[in-house]
């Protein structure tokens, strides 16, 4: 009860962040362009608090903290004077009108952009780049790198944890010399190797795994075989294998850490393999058939997550960045994400994500809890997500949504007039029925979770 409290508390405070900041962006703009703001509310129903200031705007806090809205004065839904005519919103010239409903969603990425600055400011988490195994004749085996070695820079980069060795290496082509430099940890003692890219590894590079396809396997918190989490619908769930359940053997051979199992799975999507495992002192055989991977459909997915162990101190490091490079970074991390949630948006449209990977409230709710018990660092950085995720979503071409605003200006703009009344009261309640339904879906696959 006290975890749910706790998520309730964090995910009030995550809606009534982003939904200030959009709808201060929304305000902002607005005034910029001269419009009347008569209101702006945060949350629905009945009113908590309120102000009036000296320009006649009413801010609100309501009851509901489940959206919010700025009211700006517009002729075509009230009867307003000749003398306040220039101030209504749909007076305004088409490209005045575009900027202040884009503003909204463009509010969210800056605020992602501050708060990932914040978090790389203050400083990130990260595992330093100590090589745990080497396989067996790949490049960096020929090259004569060693277990237990860190990376301290590839081809000149510093890379003092492992997001910067993957950030180098998937930058890296495959008619390059890569040249590394390792130490044994917290060593000075610097050595130089040189890996060279010939034809049969030409291709080595690949940017699922750069790490691993140079025959790096790293060390990174170690993951058991005691299965940590099942995803409903998933290969795992199908093939009955529960929270707890310690895998054994997988196509009759003695499994003995998550990375060789999880390499079966990726290995073989759509073929049976099965399995023997632990439940409860038991054992139980089951068989588990990998479905394919809906971001890498060349490779197998189980839907199943390992408990994971942590890594001991000395391997851990903080990264921090001065005020003008966190910005770097922040922008960089804020692209990044834009760049995955389209991607991800355009896999769903393509069927290439099923309807039940749509989460909801409740899985929101869960995230900023957890975020929240890990500290600020992590708090931010969910902050920064779901920001970006609700301004991506608000340019969605559906009425209801800015997006849709936008479609109907850049129609106006072709035309020369606005479309018709009939046709936008008719457009936007079909975008509202397409809504409520997205969101009636994605409540009942965060109930089935449970």
């Amino acid at each position: 009860m006290l975890s749910f409290f706790w998520s309730l508390l964090f995910f009030i405070l995550a809606l009534v962040v982003l939904i200030s900041v959009h709808e201060f962006g929304h305000f902002l703009v607005a005034r910029w362009c001269g419009v009347q703001v008569e209101r702006f509310s945060i949350g629905f129903g009945k009113v908590l608090w309120r102000r009036i200031d000296k320009k006649g705007t009413e801010y609100v806090l309501a009851l509901i903290p489940i959206g919010g809205y700025v009211k700006m004065l517009d002729n075509r839904v009230e009867t307003v004077s000749s003398m306040r005519s220039h101030q209504t919103f749909n007076n305004k010239s088409i490209w005045q009108r575009a900027a202040i409903v884009i503003a909204g969603p463009l509010a969210n990425f800056i605020f992602a952009l501050f708060a990932y600055w914040v978090v790389f400011v203050i400083g990130v988490p990260g595992v330093r780049p100590v090589i745990a195994s080497i396989i067996e004749g790949s490049p960096v085996a020929e090259a004569g790198v060693s277990p237990g070695m860190e990376l301290r820079s590839i081809n000149g980069i510093e890379t003092p944890d492992w997001d910067a060795v993957y950030a180098v290496l998937s930058e890296t082509t495959c008619d390059q010399v890569i040249d590394i430099k390792v130490a044994p940890l917290h060593s000075t003692e610097i050595s130089h190797k040189i890996i060279h890219m010939h034809e049969n590894n030409c291709n080595i590079i690949d940017e699922r795994d750069p790490v691993l396809s140079l025959g790096i396997q790293p060390t990174l918190p170690s993951s058991s075989l005691v299965l940590a989490a099942v995803q409903k619908y998933s290969a795992g769930s199908r093939a009955g294998l529960q929270v707890g359940d310690i895998i054994i053997t997988a196509s009759g051979r003695l499994q003995k850490d998550w990375y060789s199992f999880n390499a079966i799975v990726r290995q073989n999507p759509g073929i049976p393999i099965p399995l023997e495992v632990e439940r409860e002192g038991r054992k139980i055989t089951c068989i588990l058939i990998p479905e394919m991977d809906p971001y890498h459909n060349t490779q197998g997915f189980a839907g199943i997550a390992p408990r994971v162990i942590s890594l001991p101190n000395e391997y851990r490091i903080l990264r921090q960045y001065g005020i003008f490079d966190a910005f770097g970074k922040a922008s960089m991390q804020t692209w990044k994400i834009i760049n995955l949630t389209t991607s991800m948006l355009k896999t769903m449209m393509t069927g290439g994500v099923t309807l039940h990977n749509i989460s909801g409230p409740i899985s929101i709710a869960k995230g900023a809890g957890k975020s929240a018990e890990y500290g600020l660092i992590y708090y931010m950085m969910f902050l920064a997500l779901i920001s970006i995720n609700l301004g991506i979503m608000n340019l969605l071409p559906l009425p209801v949504l800015d997006g849709g605003h936008l479609l109907f200006l850049f129609i106006e703009k072709i035309i020369g007039r606005p479309v018709s009344e009939v046709i936008y009261q008719l457009s936007y309640s079909v975008s509202l029925i397409i809504l409520m339904l997205l969101t009636g879906l994605a409540f009942f696959n965060d109930l089935s979770h449970f």
